[in-house]
Formats: structure tokens, sequence, C-alpha cells
């Protein structure tokens, strides 16, 4: 249904009417030229004859029409379009991955390739991240430090990207995982959402940082923040030779997530993986009733247009007389 975004501007059309009766009238003033009288007929015939193009009722009344049209146009005439709801489910979820050395290790395939820790995670990874279409995603890396890759926002095909674009070792090559979950617990601490939750993957054990994970994953419980955590490799500590390398302490991170509400997930293979963020999925569902926006066409410009294009005319009957 058409509508006019500034109503009130159609006080102003009678605003002419009110100028022609309330202003004195214009009194024309300047010289007399005298010519003899068959010059001074044929300038009045040929004068006559040049306004003889428009016909006198239009004359008269383009002015005003010119008038109504700019008033119209003042008004914005607009149309709402119909726009899919952005689903909203309330919640903020913080995605905390690590990059830290022992994920260049290439003990995963992915299309029948063999492929690297970072490759199999950043594929599945950004797919999850694309899926969460209703849910405010941030996106932590860590290594031997950890940093907010991408705040937590709307825009999970930026989140997407991120993940796709991750590099090893760009915030060190241990593996802190406290810092990293004590950060995302940090930005969700202001959080206003009904649900809060992290997703904390890593294929290490802990060996950076102060603090114990433990005693962070006792904190999101404090907060009523779930932690779900992702054990990524192929050997845990429990079934790796002793002094292997490359091992994950799936241990930790099974306590990491038990303290805290949330689940475990121990992935071997990039289809344990798929599995795992399809299980996310069901876990942390996005339905909702979704948040609606209003969407206009915008109207306006076509009265602008004619109003335009009846001063163009104006000028010339103008020039032309």
């Amino acid at each position: 249904m058409l509508e006019l975004a500034t109503p009130w501007a159609l006080a102003l059309l009678p605003l002419p009417l009110l100028a022609v009766r309330f202003l004195p009238p214009i009194r024309a003033g300047g010289t007399a030229l005298a010519v003899p009288e068959r010059i001074g007929a044929a300038l009045i015939r040929r004068s006559r004859g040049a306004g003889s193009d428009m016909p006198a009722r239009l004359q008269r009344a383009l002015p005003w029409l010119i008038w109504v049209l700019t008033v119209l146009a003042l008004c914005g005439p607009r149309m709402p379009e119909p726009v899919a709801a952005l689903k909203v489910s309330g919640r903020d979820l913080a995605i905390a991955l690590d990059l830290s050395g022992s994920m260049v290790r290439d003990d995963f395939y992915l299309d029948g390739a063999q492929v690297s820790r970072l490759e199999a995670v950043t594929a599945v990874g950004s797919a999850f991240a694309r899926r969460r279409a209703g849910d405010r995603v941030a996106l932590i890396v860590f290594g031997s430090d950890a940093y907010y890759a991408t705040p937590f926002t709307f825009d999970t095909e930026a989140v997407a990207r991120r993940i796709e674009e991750a590099t090893i070792g760009i915030s060190g090559r241990a593996t802190n995982i406290s810092d990293a979950l004590g950060l995302a617990l940090k930005r969700l601490e202001a959080s206003e959402a009904a649900t809060r939750v992290v997703i904390l993957l890593s294929d290490g054990a802990n060996n950076a940082g102060a603090t114990n994970p433990q005693g962070v994953a006792r904190l999101a419980a404090d907060m009523g923040v779930r932690v779900h955590t992702i054990a990524l490799g192929p050997k845990d500590e429990t079934t790796a030779e002793e002094g292997e390398r490359g091992v994950v302490d799936a241990t930790t991170l099974r306590a990491i997530s038990d303290v805290s509400g949330g689940q475990s997930f121990r992935v071997r293979t990039t289809e344990d993986l798929v599995a795992v963020t399809e299980a996310l999925d069901r876990l942390e569902a996005t339905d909702s009733d979704g948040l609606s926006a209003e969407v206009y066409a915008e109207f306006w410009i076509w009265p602008a247009v004619l109003a335009m294009l009846g001063c163009v005319g104006l000028a010339w009957r103008e020039q032309s007389a």
C-alpha cells in the first residue's frame, strides 16, 4: 500500500494561494519605447504567435502543477517491500580456534586428499559458521596468546571468511587454552543474550598461560556459559606413545565441558569433524520467529522528474516569447 514518508509536507500545498491572496501585487516598472504603429503591431503579432505553441490553459496551470508535483516529491511516496525476516536466536556464540604449531600436521583426509589439521578445520568450520544465521558469532584464535579475530556479529559470512583465512603461527605456536577461554568469557560477561556458548577446538595440551583450564571452566559455569569442546587429532594422551608429539589432551577438554555443562567431542577424522558440527547444530538450534525489517521502494523521484520537466517547459516558453 502506497504511503507518504513525510505527510506533513502536504501543508505546503496552499502556500502559493496564500501568497497570491495576502502579498501585494508586483508593479511593473521601466521605460517605454516609442515605435511606429506598423512596427508595434508586427511585434505584438509575433509575440502572440510565439505563445501559441502552448495552450493558454496549460500555460496558466503549469506553474500550479509544478508546485503540486514538488510538494508530492517532498512527501516521499513509498511502498513497503516484503523482506524475509532475519532469524534471531538470542544466542551469543564464540568459536575459539587453536592455531598452534601442531595444526600443521597433515594427518587428515578431505575429499580423498591428505590435508593438514588446519585445512580440515577451516573447510568444515567455515561451513559451520555460515549455518549460524541468527546467532551473534565471534571468532577467537589462539596459540601462545589469544586474540579476537572477529567481534560478535550477525554477519556469519564475515566470520566464515576469517576462519578460511586462518594462518598457523599468527598467535604463537604454543597452546594457551586458558587464555582463549578467558578471553571469550570476558566478552560474554557484558553480553545480554539469553544463551551464551563457547565452542573450543584444540589439537594439543595446554602448555602456555598462568591459569588452569578447569578453573576457567568453573568461572564459565558460574556465569552460565556452556563450553562445548572438540578434541582434534588421531591420538590423545591416553593412547599415544610416551613422548610422542602432536597428541591432544582430550581429558582436559572433556573436563572443561563437563564443568561448564557443555558437550565434549572427540574428532579423529574429517568425517568425525563434520558429524560434530552437525551435532552442535542440533544442540544449539537457531530456529526463532525472526526479526523483521522495514524496507521501502521509494517513488519520490517520479514527481520530482515531472516537476523538473515542467520547469524546463516554462523556461522554454519564456525564451520563445
